[in-house]
């Protein structure tokens, strides 16, 4: 069972439809032409699955991160971004700490991020990583009410510190 098949069980969300971006180690073997698609219009997170025991292809991961944030579809747009630094179990795995660093992630400052180090095999970080995704679209969910709330109450004059 790998990542993908462990996410879909903890991603279940079965009131809603939310689309979530998994990109990563399923584009690793196509060339970066390959992420453009239309699949980043629906989605309102994003996972990216880096092999932190492969460190030759992190150069291309950051090539493939780097034009997927400056999409046209999600440069401009606050979705959460969760990083698994899947494969943590090899002896010659990187941190995730380290993949933050060669991935540059600290400059990644319009959007909310993560990193979990993970083991798809045996599910270890998965947790982690939902329960942060999980915070994020709640945070996310309450900011557009904020949002439409003021709205409202701009256009009926009413206002929350007159209650």
């Amino acid at each position: 069972m790998g990542l993908l098949d462990k996410l879909s069980g903890w991603l279940g969300l079965r009131k809603k439809e939310v689309n979530v971006l998994v990109w990563g180690s399923i584009t690793a073997a196509k060339p970066p032409s390959s992420t453009n698609s239309n699949h980043p219009i629906e989605s309102h997170a994003i996972i990216f699955v880096i092999d932190s025991g492969d460190k030759l292809r992190m150069v291309v991961a950051k090539e493939e991160l780097d034009t997927l944030l400056n999409h046209e579809d999600i440069r401009n747009r606050k979705m959460p971004v969760l990083f698994f630094a899947n494969k943590m179990d090899l002896r010659d795995a990187m941190s995730s700490v380290r993949v933050s660093q060669l991935l540059s992630l600290e400059n990644i400052k319009e959007k909310p991020w993560h990193i979990c180090a993970s083991d798809a095999i045996k599910g270890e970080g998965l947790q982690e990583g939902n329960m942060w995704r999980n915070l994020e679209w709640k945070r996310a969910l309450e900011s557009r009410r904020m949002h439409r709330l003021w709205k409202v109450s701009l256009s009926s004059g009413w206002f929350p510190e007159n209650r």
